[in-house]
């Protein structure tokens, strides 16, 4: 792909390579004038729905976006994408398509882009896979191309506390466990979301979105503005520009998409303390641009880049308050200073990363959102890569805001998400318990559903620090506690997760960095020769697709 002519290659005869084709005729319905085909084709994949208040305000930003690439000299097409809300599906078996809409996002996105021969791409995205969905197929198609990030929604407010999407589900803890009123419990639910935007804490949206900055492939400030400021709209206008530029620059993704500034993002990624789900998506991206990075590459940046941004889950502030104190280029650029950064890639914009910072200005000293280095909050980065008897292909623990990140307990052995959280709420788990949640990988759940719910809830109840969870599906980027995720192999492969037993002793320590099953070798031996594969829960559909084909979550959980 990466040798194909690609600037207005869709007027072209496929095989003969002229300019005149029959193919025209169509493009002549659609309202083209005989100069027209000698402009870039730009296509606009544009995330907007009603499903969810992250993509609900994507609309006015693909209306500037086409009238801007107009303006540059170019022709707006536009298509559809779809997504899930993580937020809205979460508990529930609408979950388990979340991860799986990455890849149908992704598709969705080469094919139209390669089926149309489009001279560029830009995606226009909210929701949590929105951005490794289209990153992936900016990565696959390669041809220029720009991310546009629907921005941030504003924090609610009760009683003079301010909300996230989180704070609904720590309450159900809360209700349930009689710490807080009927009050107080509706008042969050009704204030938590007061308008359009993606969830306010450095979740899983704004954590890919602001790691895209620091990768090179959207603008900078662009992903912590909220969705309804008009600064937002100016930006998507900015981004066509840049991207028609980049076009006639033939600037493509994989210029820009390295191991470099995939370090970069990673570095970003640890400083802003961001979401667990970022290795996953990483690991994907990294395999469409056919970059060399593993699972040991988040562990190698870990040790070297330190937590300096006050965010939520685990810190007080949101996205809105990290935009009004500097934004992303404030935290890139302390890190630059650093030597934590690569300065010397390129970005979307033709200018290096280290030139887009060098009009940033000096931190203020006056807010407590973005830390010097030298008063970070965590010497080193909160996404640690476990690995031991329980997952040798490695696991992802986030290990800030806790007391102590290292737990010895019986397992309490859940085979299902439902089941534990009853259990939860039923006050049967126990300060140093640690639940073990299988079948939940990208095989078994299948698309490795998020475990939001039972966390918040054991957070809810005053447990976040004294039981733990391991699991093989996913964590919401609004979780914190003492958790691992992504346990591989998984359970429905036979890994090790597969054969713990109820009352198991088993040690998650992030100190040494080891996830262990505290059973004699022989023990699991002979459990796993007995152990047989359950039967696929889905034949038939994206789910058994998903199922037959994706890799292990220690790979990005890829189908192709």
């Amino acid at each position: 792909m990466a040798d194909t002519p690609r600037y207005n290659r869709r007027s072209r005869n496929v095989t003969e390579g002229v300019a005149r084709s029959p193919n025209r005729s169509m493009y002549y319905a659609l309202g083209y004038q005989e100069a027209d085909f000698d402009k870039p084709m730009i296509g606009i994949a544009n995330g907007h729905s009603t499903i969810t208040p992250c993509n609900s305000g994507l609309q006015k930003l693909a209306d500037i976006a086409i009238s801007a690439v107009r303006e540059a000299g170019a022709n707006p097409q536009v298509f559809g994408t779809p997504t899930i809300s993580d937020g809205m599906s979460m508990g529930t078996e609408g979950m388990k398509y979340s991860l799986i809409s990455r890849e149908v996002i992704a598709d969705c996105i080469e094919t139209a882009v390669n089926g149309q021969w489009m001279d560029g791409i830009m995606a226009i995205g909210g929701c949590d896979k929105n951005m490794p969905g289209g990153m992936i197929a900016m990565a696959r198609t390669n041809v220029p191309a720009i991310y546009v990030y629907g921005g941030t929604i504003k924090p609610g407010n009760w009683k003079g506390k301010d909300l996230t999407i989180v704070s609904s589900f720590e309450a159900v803890g809360e209700y349930t466990a009689g710490r807080m009123s009927k009050e107080d419990f509706d008042g969050i639910e009704r204030n938590a979301c007061p308008s359009s935007g993606s969830c306010g804490g450095m979740y899983t949206a704004n954590t890919m979105s602001s790691s895209f900055e620091a990768l090179g492939m959207s603008l900078m400030y662009s992903s912590t503005m909220a969705n309804p400021d008009d600064e937002k709209v100016g930006s998507a206008a900015e981004s066509a520009r840049v991207l028609v530029e980049a076009v006639k620059r033939d600037l493509k993704p994989r210029d820009i998409i390295t191991r470099e500034s995939i370090e970069n993002a990673v570095a970003l990624i640890m400083a802003t303390g961001g979401s667990t789900n970022a290795v996953l998506h990483y690991l994907a991206i990294a395999h469409a641009a056919e970059v060399e990075w593993t699972i040991d590459d988040f562990e190698r940046m870990r040790r070297k880049v330190p937590v300096i941004c006050n965010l939520k889950p685990s810190g007080q502030y949101v996205a809105t308050d990290l935009h009004k104190a500097g934004g992303i280029p404030q935290v890139l650029k302390l890190l630059l200073d650093g030597g934590l950064l690569n300065g010397n890639c390129i970005t979307i914009t033709g200018r290096t990363l280290a030139e887009e910072l060098a009009s940033v200005p000096a931190l203020n000293p006056n807010q407590d959102v973005i830390r010097p280095l030298d008063k970070a909050l965590y010497a080193q980065g909160h996404l640690a890569i476990l690995k031991g008897n329980l997952s040798p292909e490695g696991c992802v623990a986030k290990i800030t805001g806790l007391k102590n990140p290292a737990i010895t307990g019986p397992a309490r052995v859940f085979n299902d998400e439902y089941a534990a959280m009853e259990a939860i709420l039923a006050d049967q788990i126990k300060p140093g318990d640690v639940l073990v949640m299988r079948y939940l990988g990208p095989k078994g759940g299948p698309g490795m559903p998020e475990m939001l719910a039972p966390t918040s809830a054991l957070i809810g109840k005053g447990m976040g620090d004294s039981v733990g969870l391991i699991t093989d599906g996913r964590f919401s980027g609004g979780t914190w506690g003492m958790v691992v995720g992504h346990v591989s192999p998984e359970a429905f492969d036979g890994g090790t997760i597969a054969l713990v037993q109820e009352g198991d002793s088993v040690t998650i320590d992030a100190h040494k960095l080891l996830i262990q099953l505290n059973v004699p070798d022989q023990e699991i031996a002979r459990r796993r020769a007995e152990w047989k594969q359950p039967a696929p829960r889905y034949t038939r559909g994206v789910l058994a697709k998903f199922a037959a084909l994706t890799s292990t979550a220690s790979k990005g959980a890829v189908t192709g």
